[in-house]
């Protein structure tokens, strides 16, 4: 009867609860003692964790994270503008889930694609998704996406993302198509959903970047109203991390 009811758990998709089932089997003596109630509510406790656990890892892989990163693995002992407060508020969800958005600027290598992915993952863990693009990726697949009649679709994708992280932002020149792309998704994510922007150049030089100044204007007022900035200084870390010791170099 045992075996038959933890094969219909799994069958009905409750792997959780069967798995917690086999355990209080398992060890004999320690659960006879329980009511019938106080059992159930630990095997209903432990099919909850179970698909918490699963939607995490799912937004996780979804996100497709340029790198594996965690709030609690952040340096702060580099000299490069960043704090534990700031980074504190914005690992919880409060700003998230009203829509704000997040500017990070800094040197090339100052770690500005960790903190991203690091919040990225954090956000995971609360059960937002997220999606990390290269910008250029990102207007590529938009540019496909119009070719095979996808563009619509993709644009409702990412405005139903929570956060959407964009990297090496005005990198490169942007082209007509480009900025009404931009604007399309700015435009969508506006006050319910929670953009990321990550640059090399500070945010005064933006708006010169875009190329376009009645765009330039809408995308970033769109963007930039309402958003929190971390910007960062310093050496690159990760040339510093990178620096071979004296013992390490081919003679």
């Amino acid at each position: 009867m045992t075996a038959q009811t933890i094969t219909a758990l799994r069958q009905l998709k409750l792997g959780g609860m069967a798995h917690a089932l086999q355990s209080q089997l398992e060890q004999v003596g320690t659960y006879e003692s329980l009511a019938f109630t106080e059992r159930l509510a630990l095997l209903v406790e432990q099919e909850t964790l179970t698909r918490e656990q699963r939607k995490q890892e799912r937004l996780i892989r979804q996100a497709r994270f340029k790198l594996a990163a965690c709030v609690a693995d952040i340096d702060y002992q580099h000299r490069r503008n960043l704090k534990k407060a700031m980074i504190a508020r914005l690992a919880q969800p409060d700003w998230i889930h009203r829509g704000q958005n997040l500017l990070i600027t800094g040197p090339c290598g100052s770690g500005k694609t960790y903190l991203a992915c690091a919040l990225g993952h954090n956000a995971c863990l609360h059960g937002d998704s997220v999606r990390y693009y290269r910008l250029s990726r990102l207007l590529l697949e938009l540019t496909q996406s119009k070719a095979d009649g996808t563009y619509h679709k993709e644009l409702k994708k990412l405005a139903r993302t929570q956060v959407l992280i964009i990297d090496d932002w005005g990198l490169e020149k942007l082209v007509t198509a480009h900025r009404s792309d931009l604007l399309e998704i700015m435009d969508d994510r506006h006050g319910h959903a929670s953009t990321i922007v990550i640059s090399q150049l500070p945010t005064d030089q933006w708006y010169a970047s875009i190329g376009d100044n009645t765009l330039a204007d809408a995308i970033l007022d769109r963007l930039m109203h309402n958003a929190h900035r971390l910007e960062l200084k310093g050496e690159s870390m990760r040339k510093k991390n990178a620096e071979l010791t004296h013992g390490e170099h081919l003679s």
